[in-house]
């Protein structure tokens, strides 16, 4: 196994993990950006994220997607978007090393937190998160806007 630094030539495969992610979540139809919006945004002058790969046999077989983000409280902070690993690959210990990149490049960063979403009914990984000393906010809940909401508030508030 080998984990590096992801590339743009990269990004054909990060996008097919990500569909896989989305079958997984039950939201098969979720996903609408493509390689080249990947291409774009990942590796522009200035990126809007990074990605480390994790490879077995030159096959990219799981992600670490991340960026940055600033907190009132602690300042910059890392939040993983998606640890993500082939299904045939999951328990082979590829998840946890792609996690403990994501820590190391915390650490590096000097970042005073680094945190993620979890599936409440994604056991496994709830545990796996618990296990390695993660708290699990059950407080706190994720409010999102999607496209048609902005739309529709900005017609509200016009």
């Amino acid at each position: 196994m080998d984990i590096r630094k992801g590339k743009p030539e990269d990004m054909k495969s990060v996008l097919a993990l990500i569909q896989e992610l989305a079958i997984f979540e039950k939201e098969p139809d979720a996903v609408l950006i493509t390689e080249e919006d990947l291409v774009r945004d990942g590796f522009g002058e200035n990126p809007l994220f990074h990605v480390f790969v994790a490879e077995v046999d030159k096959e990219i077989v799981g992600i670490a997607l991340y960026y940055y983000r600033y907190s009132t409280w602690k300042g910059k902070t890392i939040h993983l978007e998606d640890l993500i690993v082939k299904e045939k690959m999951r328990g082979t210990g590829l998840g946890s090393a792609l996690y403990s990149e994501i820590m190391k490049q915390g650490k590096k960063d000097n970042v005073r937190r680094i945190e993620w979403n979890v599936l409440n009914w994604n056991t496994p990984a709830v545990n796996f998160y618990e296990n390695s000393g993660a708290k699990v906010i059950e407080e706190w809940r994720v409010v999102q806007m999607d496209e048609t909401g902005i739309n529709s508030y900005l017609e509200k508030i016009n």
